[in-house]
C-alpha cells in the first residue's frame, strides 16, 4: 500500500493555520498530525483541545493526536470531543497502559502507543493486539527539525515483525522524527506505513504541494 503522509502542524505558520492545513489536504496529505506537548514530559509546550477543535473545522482529513504529555488519561475525552480520530499516548507516561488504550477505544478513537528512542519494543509487547497505531520515535520528542536517528531503522524493522507475528498486521506502523526526502525511503523499506513530516512539508524551501510530492517520490526510490 502507498505510504501515508501525515504533515505535522508543529512547523506550520500558526498565523494562517487553516490555510496551511487546507493546502496540505489539497496536496494529497493523508492525515493531519497534532503534536501535543505539555512542558513536563517534553521540554516544550504546544497545543491543546481548543486548537485541535479549530483544526477539525479546517479539514476533512483524519486528525492524529500525539500526546507527549505526563497525564494523558485526563485528556483523552477532551481531544476526542475536539474531533480527533486517533490518539497516541507514550508508554513511558502510562501507569496502566492497557486501561489507557481501552479508554481511547471507548471514546471512539483509534488507539496508539508511542515509544521514545531509548524505550524497547518490549514495553508494548503485552498490548500489541490492542493497538491501531504503533509510533516509533526516530528523534527524542519535544522539538521539530531534529536529525533522524539512524539506529531507529532496526527498531522499525523489529516493530514490523512484531506486529506481523502477534497478529496485528493491520495496525499502522508510524514513524515520527527527522523524516525527509533523504530518509523516507529507508523508513518505508523498514516497514513503516505512516510517516509524520513537519519541517519536510512546511518550510520556506518549497511549496507544501511540491514537498509532499517530493516525499512520495523519494519514498518510492531506492534508499541511499
Amino acid at each position: 500500500m502507498p505510504i501515508k503522509i501525515a504533515p505535522s502542524i508543529l512547523t506550520a505558520d500558526f498565523g494562517r493555520l487553516a490555510a496551511e492545513i487546507a493546502t496540505a489536504e489539497d496536496a494529497g496529505a493523508d492525515w493531519i498530525h497534532l503534536d501535543v506537548m505539555d512542558g513536563h514530559f517534553v521540554p516544550n509546550i504546544t497545543i491543546g483541545p481548543l486548537v485541535a477543535a479549530a483544526v477539525r473545522t479546517a479539514t476533512r482529513l483524519p486528525l492524529d493526536a500525539h500526546l507527549m504529555i505526563a497525564d494523558p488519561d485526563r485528556y483523552i475525552q477532551p481531544f476526542r470531543d475536539a474531533g480527533v480520530d486517533s490518539i497516541t499516548v507514550h508508554a513511558e507516561t502510562c501507569v496502566h497502559l492497557h486501561r489507557t488504550l481501552q479508554s481511547i477505544r471507548a471514546a471512539g478513537a483509534r488507539a496508539g502507543v508511542a515509544l521514545n528512542p531509548a524505550t524497547p519494543l518490549d514495553a508494548v509487547k503485552e498490548v500489541v493486539q490492542d493497538l491501531d497505531v504503533l509510533l516509533i520515535m526516530s528523534v527524542n520528542p519535544g522539538f521539530g527539525g531534529q536529525r533522524f536517528i539512524e539506529r531507529s531503522l532496526d527498531k522499525i524493522r523489529a516493530a514490523r515483525e512484531m506486529l506481523n507475528d502477534f497478529g496485528s498486521p493491520t495496525a499502522e506502523l508510524q514513524v515520527d522524527g527527522g523524516v525527509s526526502n533523504a530518509t523516507i525511503a529507508s523508513v518505508v523499506r523498514a516497514g513503516a506505513s505512516v510517516v509524520v513530516a513537519g519541517s519536510a512539508v512546511f518550510n520556506q524551501s518549497g511549496s507544501v504541494a511540491s514537498n509532499i510530492d517530493g516525499l512520495r517520490q523519494a519514498a518510492a526510490s531506492t534508499p541511499q
